[in-house]
């Protein structure tokens, strides 16, 4: 696949999840594109190997709980003294385990909505207030189709993505007057390490209802991303773009 030259000279951007699956793909992209970028995650071992994989000088990293919102806004006041934040993309997430509703672990359960929704909501409410100061800002949301259709066995997980959804929404709808834009996407299955916590016949019955009949390619998935994230996105904001292989028509 032909990669689409993206310009992010200049620009700082915040990737949570980073170390692995799609954030470490959007973080290589990013650097190649110019950019100055710091990752969040909580796997300190994947992180070192993300920095010894990646090895460039304009990146970063640091252990953060995004759902934790006092050392998630202390870590993004530190980013502020020293950069602006002008691209923020709430990657990090959980699937959680497959299991009916009513048999869930309820600790479980709210672990799941806690870093999946509650973590995008901490790294907005810390990192906006700076983007606004600064009147430019690109923040992307990484939902799923799961928080479109709502999976069958994986009710937190639809849950937190579904509200990542209404979230993007409200707070594009907030910031539609500024030069900052807020979108969401929403992929269905990838070849990501996250296909791991699933049993192999979710898996098969989640690949079942893709027409395209394959799963996501990380790359194509950081295209649209880098998209959303860069100077030329100028109208679209408060939207989900579908990219799901055709599974979701809506």
């Amino acid at each position: 696949m032909k990669k689409i030259t993206f310009d992010f000279q200049n620009r700082t951007a915040v990737v949570t999840g980073g170390a692995q699956g799609f954030g470490l793909d959007i973080a290589k992209r990013f650097l190649e594109s110019g950019a100055k970028v710091i990752i969040w995650d909580t796997d300190s071992k994947m992180m070192e190997l993300a920095i010894n994989k990646l090895n460039n000088k304009n990146l970063s990293s640091k252990i953060v709980d995004v759902s934790n919102f006092k050392e998630v806004s202390n870590c993004a006041n530190e980013i502020s003294k020293n950069s602006n934040i002008d691209i923020l993309i709430n990657n990090a997430g959980i699937t959680g385990p497959t299991a009916t509703l009513w048999e869930y672990d309820i600790e479980i359960w709210k672990k799941v909505v806690d870093i999946n929704l509650m973590g995008t909501f901490n790294c907005c409410r810390s990192i906006v207030p700076s983007m606004i100061k600064n009147n430019y800002g690109r923040i992307v949301n990484v939902a799923s189709v799961a928080g479109k259709d709502g999976n069958a066995n994986a009710s937190a997980y639809s849950v937190g993505k579904a509200g990542a959804i209404g979230l993007t929404k409200s707070l594009g709808k907030e910031l539609a007057d500024k030069n900052i834009a807020v979108n969401a996407v929403t992929p269905a299955g990838a070849n990501t390490r996250i296909l791991d916590q699933m049993t192999k016949e979710h898996v098969q019955r989640m690949l079942s209802k893709v027409p395209r009949g394959r799963f996501l390619e990380v790359e194509e998935f950081t295209s649209l991303v880098c998209w959303l994230s860069s100077e030329e996105n100028t109208f679209s904001t408060a939207a989900v773009f579908d990219i799901s292989g055709g599974r979701s028509t809506y």
